[in-house]
Order: C-alpha cells, then structure tokens, then sequence
C-alpha cells in the first residue's frame, strides 16, 4: 500500500452538488434558493438575533444588574485547613495546590478565620481576613501578603 493508491472506502464520500450551473443538472435558474426574496439575493446575510423583524427578545426583556469589571475573585483557604498541614512551616500558593487546598495557583488566595490553629506557621497569601491573621499572630506564626 502506498499513499498515492489511498482512496475513500466505497460509498463514504458524495459528489458535490454543482448548482446553478443550468437546467439540466436539477439545481439550474435559482440554484436551490426558491424564487425572488431576501435569501435569494447575492450576498444577503441574516444577522443570528433576526427574527423576521418581530421585536428581537434582546429588547424586549429589561436590562438589569451590574458586573463589576475591577472584582477579584479569591480562593478561599480557612484556618482549620491549614492546621491540618503537617510539618510545613514556610507555606505559599505552590504548597497550598500540592496539598489540594486550591485548585490553581495563578488566581489569588485569601485566608480566613474560621476554626483554630495551633501551630506557628509562616504564610505568604494574596490576602488575608483581619480574623485570620490574629489567629496567625497569636500562635506565633506571621503573614506576608505577595
């Protein structure tokens, strides 16, 4: 076998249908666009929000609501989960993804103060709750924001 005696198997592929080329090939005078109209013409293109000059459902539902452009959305890590990290002193974003806590470390990470902590940790977040770093503090621990 060699490539220049690859062929389609038989009856996979189909003659294109060579329309508007006259009478005889079936698809002759209008070439399958029906007679007169705006899809009949050269070049006629219906905009996908068209129906049919009914008002469109874009003006006639109400426009509510606001979306903030300058949000940041954070990843949420509390407390209690970092004590469950053992025998981590230093910990970041890369650490924090190693151990599952979140899932991509380019989006920023805040910590907040639900549950305890007893062990001093160091940790370098994107932003931490007021809550949060007191618990830090207090087990000794310290909080530098990247």
């Amino acid at each position: 076998m060699n490539l220049n005696t690859l062929k389609p198997a038989p009856g996979s592929t189909k003659k294109n249908r060579r329309r508007g080329r006259g009478e005889a090939s079936g698809r002759g005078v209008t070439a399958g666009r029906g007679h007169k109209g705006y899809r009949s013409r050269a070049g006629s293109k219906r905009r996908a929000w068209f129906e049919g000059g009914q008002m469109p459902i874009q003006r006639r539902l109400p426009k509510f609501g606001f979306v903030n452009r300058n949000r940041v959305v954070y990843q949420v890590v509390n407390v209690s989960q970092l004590e469950s990290l053992t025998d981590i002193e230093k910990i970041d974003k890369t650490t924090l993804k190693d151990k599952g806590l979140i899932k991509n470390n380019k989006i920023p990470v805040k910590v907040l103060g639900s549950g305890e902590l007893t062990k001093k940790i160091q940790i370098e977040v994107d932003a931490v709750s007021k809550s949060a770093k007191d618990k830090i503090e207090k087990a000794g621990g310290s909080v530098t924001l990247a």
